[in-house]
């Protein structure tokens, strides 16, 4: 079972951040989860959330510039810094948001294939089925996540149209019968957000391929 770093390690540092990164590295992950976003003036950077605090306002992201996101949250963190940060060391999943572009994005993991990364090197995730469908036209040698909240039927489907079997499904709603039933067809399930090793542990039993926690160093590796 593979051990993914979720947001970096938002349990040990502030999440999506080269902090975090080194954090979830550091813990010995398998891979590492980060989120993206984009700036007004079309810079890929690490934010779950649609807006930030900026003085006393949430503002949309999409509606600042770099100086001002690096103003507001001096610790932000940019996707060709945490893809240079890892440097190969452990696959990196970009999970990138609904309605964000896809352009700038594939633009800087084409760079970094230019330099001699490989496309096992990164997966694309995403909850929107339109984004992951037009990051598989545009790059289709990276490989895929489907993320889901809770329907695996929905999950499965979802994975024909971008030629994966790899998904990511709330370990909240996340059945062992379906994770026996999904395997045995050839998928991969992963389980986000894990903090619990005993949880963990009971969902590998029927073949969990990977969790996707906050606090990887909880998990002692195999």
């Amino acid at each position: 079972m593979k051990i993914v770093g979720h947001r970096g390690a938002r349990g040990l540092a502030p999440e999506n951040t080269l902090a975090a990164i080194s954090a979830a590295l550091d813990a010995g992950v398998d891979e590492i989860e980060i989120d993206v976003r984009l700036s007004k003036d079309g810079v890929v950077v690490l934010l779950h959330d649609r807006v930030m605090p900026v003085g006393a306002k949430l503002q949309l992201v999409a509606f600042l510039s770099k100086r001002s996101i690096k103003a507001a949250k001096p610790d932000v963190a940019f996707l060709d810094e945490a893809i240079s940060l890892i440097n190969r060391r452990v696959p990196l999943m970009i999970e990138v948001k609904a309605a964000v572009p896809i352009e700038p994005v594939v633009a800087i993991v084409q760079s970094f294939l230019d330099a001699g990364w490989q496309p096992q090197d990164f997966s694309f995730g995403s909850f929107s089925q339109r984004t992951l469908e037009a990051l598989h036209a545009a790059m289709p040698q990276i490989p895929c996540v489907v993320i889901e909240h809770f329907s695996g039927r929905r999950a499965l489907r979802r994975a024909q149209g971008v030629d994966t079997h790899t998904i990511s499904l709330n370990h909240i709603f996340l059945r062992q019968s379906f994770i026996r039933k999904a395997t045995h067809r050839g998928y991969n399930v992963y389980a986000y957000t894990v903090n619990q090793p005993v949880r963990a542990a009971k969902l590998q039993a029927a073949g969990l391929a990977g969790v996707i926690t906050d606090r990887p160093d909880l998990f002692a590796k195999e």
